[in-house]
């Protein structure tokens, strides 16, 4: 009998146990909202809403640290620079050269990039820059939807998926692609707080927001 005692109340403390760890995808979409706002908060941003940024020509203020949140997906967009050449035509495929840095909002630590900043450690233990390696992207719009496909890159390689995650499409409708050739001119440059919904699979299955800061060149 009090074996039968001591299993039952085993088996109870192990399934409270496993009650206590298990976590609801609410909880964890909680736990994004709060990490973004802690995020907004030490890192000095003000937010606008769309209205705002609609009146003031489509940009956000640098000075103030603004980033427009856009109500229909929850990203959050600051535009450091517009970039030379024209916005993104219609009905046309184009080939977009980027470099980024993707950053994991929940635990402040960077997961891949391959800006000025990037390197990483070879089999033989030595750094390499890896800042020449561009992530190219094969980008559509039709109307006012965008729809585009890694080539190649950084993102291809780490994240193992073509799918361009949501996020890094919504500035393509307020920026320009072009190419820099002449003195003065630079490409397109924006920083985006992106929630899971609209981030890398990974992201997405791992209920993780991320920081990107993200330059957009054409090739051709």
């Amino acid at each position: 009998m009090k074996k039968y005692l001591y299993a039952a109340v085993l088996l109870a403390v192990v399934m409270l146990t496993g009650c206590e760890k298990y976590e609801t995808y609410s909880d964890m979409k909680k736990k994004e909202q709060s990490a973004i706002e802690n995020f907004i908060n030490t890192q000095g941003i003000k937010v606008i809403n769309e209205i705002q940024f609609e009146d003031q020509g489509y940009t956000t203020d640098l000075a103030k640290n603004e980033f427009v949140r856009f109500g229909r997906n929850g990203v959050y967009m600051q535009i450091v620079r517009r970039g030379c050449g024209s916005i993104l035509e219609e009905n046309r495929t184009v080939s977009v050269l980027c470099r980024f840095m993707e950053k994991n909002i929940k635990t402040d630590s960077v997961i891949i990039r391959n800006d000025d900043h990037a390197y990483i450690t070879s089999t033989v233990g030595t750094n390499l820059d890896v800042s020449t390696f561009l992530d190219k992207m094969s980008v559509q719009r039709t109307g006012t939807t965008i729809t585009a496909s890694f080539v190649e890159g950084m993102m291809y390689q780490y994240h193992g998926s073509a799918s361009v995650p949501g996020g890094w499409l919504v500035p393509l409708n307020y920026v320009n692609l072009g190419r820099p050739e002449y003195e003065g001119e630079e490409t397109a440059k924006v920083r985006l707080i992106v929630p899971h919904s609209q981030g890398t699979p990974d992201a997405s299955s791992s209920v993780i927001p991320c920081y990107y800061e993200i330059t957009y060149q054409r090739e051709r």
